[in-house]
């Protein structure tokens, strides 16, 4: 019978298996490296999918509080050229099922669902090790272990847990997000905040673009993404906000200024997120009581799917556990035949949504790609 469930991570993968798990009556711990639930932003704003997303809330039995996080007219689309010529607008009529909240806001109904001592803040796992008998012992920073015999790596893109599994690594795939927020947008930033439109705004060149989600309280959250070599980026000192600032809005030199004014003048000091990936077919051979969910398993770039499949993810492994609880090998495994293909298949649609935003085609292969899935 299993008894408890360790899980490294309390982002929305992990935070949704320990939910599952709990409405079924299986405990679990959850090791976070982050302090407190505080201790950083949590990111913008997400959409999440009937299929999975919204499928894995209601495993939860949470759709009700995620209902009350949504963000009303956040599904409208635009697409721009770089002189600011509006070639798509689509606005939020409310059919398009994908609804948009924050992704603070989901982490912590996550959070609040879980019993009190469920995460162990401050926990940051620097070793994970096999101990030959089915155990596996997790040593933290502070020098402290834990042993367990069912172990799940929900820890993202550099997972401590996934080497036990797997010797692949995340590559580098020659794209930077470079994150920025405008506030008070509409009084302060009049005409970047009319660009932006009232949903995600995304303003395209061939390896270059700037996209925008509007968020609640006129705030209009920003991304520049440009493919670049890492040399680039290592060449710019993002401590120094004001002159990092200009230096990657000179990228967009030429662009419309109600565009570049999304960077210039943002109202937060600009983030690098170098994007990485594993291979789309990433998988390996079962290891006893361990296992991996989201990002840690299927790393590839962003494409509105990542959440939603950590959180599916998450709510298929505690289903299939609690299904399943005298033979913990038994639920890893099906839970795994299903999750590779599936990944396998969010990992190509992910591919080419990268090249419909940023590759030669852009933005009218994009504008084809919205025109086509919604008619």
């Amino acid at each position: 019978m299993t008894s408890h469930v360790t899980i490294i991570g309390a982002g929305l993968g992990g935070l949704t298996l320990a939910r599952v798990l709990h409405v079924h009556g299986i405990s679990s711990t959850i090791y976070e490296a982050e302090p407190s639930p505080e201790a950083r932003t949590q990111g913008g704003q997400l959409d999440i999918h009937e299929h999975d997303g919204q499928a894995a809330l209601e495993a939860a039995g949470l759709t009700d509080e995620f209902r009350a996080l949504i963000h009303e007219g956040g599904e409208a689309t635009r697409i721009l050229d770089k002189n600011g010529t509006v070639l798509l607008d689509e606005p939020d009529d409310g059919t398009g099922g994908r609804p948009e909240v924050l992704r603070g806001d989901l982490r912590r109904i996550l959070r609040d669902s879980l019993p009190a001592d469920a995460i162990q803040w401050g926990h940051k796992v620097t070793d994970v090790a096999s101990l030959g008998d089915g155990r596996h012992e997790l040593t933290f920073d502070d020098g402290s272990t834990v042993t367990t015999t069912v172990l799940v790596g929900a820890d993202g893109t550099w997972s401590k847990v996934r080497p036990l599994l797997s010797n692949a690594k995340p590559d580098y795939v020659g794209v930077v997000f470079i994150e920025t927020y405008l506030y008070d947008s509409d009084s302060r930033h009049p005409a970047a905040s009319e660009a932006a439109g009232s949903g995600g705004m995304f303003a395209l060149a061939p390896g270059m673009g700037i996209s925008t989600h509007r968020e609640a309280g006129n705030v209009v959250h920003t991304y520049a993404q440009l493919c670049r070599p890492i040399e680039w980026l290592e060449g710019i000192d993002f401590t120094d906000a004001t002159t990092a600032r200009k230096l990657v809005a000179a990228e967009f030199d030429g662009w419309a200024p109600e565009l570049t004014a999304l960077i210039s003048d943002g109202d937060t000091p600009p983030v690098a997120r170098t994007i990485h990936t594993l291979p789309a077919d990433h998988r390996w051979n079962r290891v006893p009581g361990v296992t991996l969910i989201g990002d840690a398993a299927h790393l590839a770039p962003p494409a509105g799917e990542g959440a939603n499949l950590a959180m599916f993810d998450g709510a298929e492994l505690g289903k299939a556990i609690a299904a399943n609880p005298d033979d913990i090998e038994a639920a890893i495994a099906e839970y795994e035949a299903a999750m590779f293909p599936r990944s396998e298949s969010s990992a190509a649609g992910a591919i080419e949504i990268l090249d419909l935003v940023l590759g030669e085609r852009t933005p009218h292969g994009l504008v084809e790609f919205f025109t086509r899935n919604h008619d």
